[in-house]
């Protein structure tokens, strides 16, 4: 382990990577079942081994003292858990964090976004995968677009420093919206990115190989009809940006197999019920929960499991659309 010895209020990998940007699950439950994400079909945890929101924020804390400043609260869809603006809140209260965000698909947005931004949540990630009701209905299974569309407006209207629109893209699904949803955030002034499907979790809706669609091709789509201009931004996740000049926004693609960009990795994910996932593709795995339970307020027992998770972290992953997923956890259950 590089550096922690010397500087404990860092988290430094064996491969020389600082770790300062931690995801934190509240949920693996969700109001809609989209296809790339999990079964239609779903066995939710009980909720009796979900961790407390209050457990969470505690985690939350571990982590700033450790130099993460970047938080995101991730689900499932995170706004369907009961009381979570009290864990925004807490959240948004610690020293040290730069940064609170979140991601939804924004179905309750309507109801959370001004409650969210007045917790001290500065960017919100919204998922879209279509502008057309009954493809997006598809997609989803059981979302309702123009509930999403509501909640984006509500977003826009409560004032947040930067919305971005997530969207994964697949062959034969959504593909032919490419450009129709670069416009739709541009004209709103809002950023998009595209995602390359995690092969996460086995899937039956859909072949991941024949469905695939890379960045590399959304980029070419694009480019058929709007001038995108190379920018260095950067948010802290892998998002690699272009402006674009008709709009002025940015369309980000995040791409995990057409170019990895494990080598810069900089985040772990903490599942609702305490696993910390050392990597997004890999098992690499350490459990919180019983620090956290027999260790109450024991912040430094905590703060050094988290450490000692640095010497497993693996390289990377290994995402292969030509073999069945390794990984049978859903994004639901991963976390964002």
């Amino acid at each position: 382990m590089l550096d922690v010895v010397n500087n404990e209020n860092k988290l430094v990998d064996n491969f020389g990577r600082t770790v300062n940007y931690v995801r934190i699950s509240v949920t693996d439950r969700c109001d809609f079942r989209c296809v790339y994400c999990m079964e239609e079909e779903m066995e939710f945890l009980p909720r009796k081994q979900l961790l407390t929101l209050e457990e969470l924020a505690w985690i939350g804390r571990a982590f700033t003292e450790l130099g993460a400043s970047k938080i995101r609260v991730t689900g499932g869809e995170p706004l369907v858990r009961n009381n979570v603006i009290k864990l925004f809140e807490d959240l948004g209260n610690l020293p040290g964090i730069s940064e609170l965000v979140t991601t939804t698909n924004g179905s309750q947005l309507v109801k959370y976004a001004k409650p969210l931004k007045a917790a001290g949540v500065k960017r919100i990630n919204i998922s879209l995968d279509s502008l057309q009701a009954d493809k997006f209905k598809q997609m989803s299974r059981v979302g309702d677009l123009a509930k999403v569309l509501a909640g984006i407006d509500a977003a826009l209207d409560a004032g947040f420093e930067k919305i971005k629109i997530n969207t994964v893209i697949l062959k034969n699904r959504n593909h032919d919206e490419i450009t129709d949803l670069v416009m739709f955030a541009g004209e709103r002034g809002i950023d998009i990115s595209f995602i390359e499907e995690m092969p996460l979790g086995v899937t039956d809706s859909h072949d991941r190989k024949e469905a695939y669609y890379s960045s590399d091709q959304i980029k070419a789509d694009l480019e058929n009809t709007l001038t995108l201009l190379p920018t260095t931004e950067k948010t802290g996740g892998p998002s690699k940006y272009f402006k674009i000049s008709e709009t002025g926004t940015l369309v980000g693609f995040i791409s995990p197999h057409s170019h990895n960009f494990c080598d810069q990795c900089n985040r772990v994910r903490v599942t609702c019920e305490g696993r910390l996932l050392l990597c997004l593709g890999q098992e690499h795995s350490v459990d919180l929960k019983p620090t956290v339970r027999s260790h109450p307020g024991d912040i430094d027992k905590l703060k050094q499991v988290i450490r000692d998770s640095m010497d497993i972290k693996p390289k990377g992953h290994d995402f292969n659309l030509d073999v069945k997923p390794v990984i049978f956890r859903h994004m639901n259950v991963t976390g964002g």
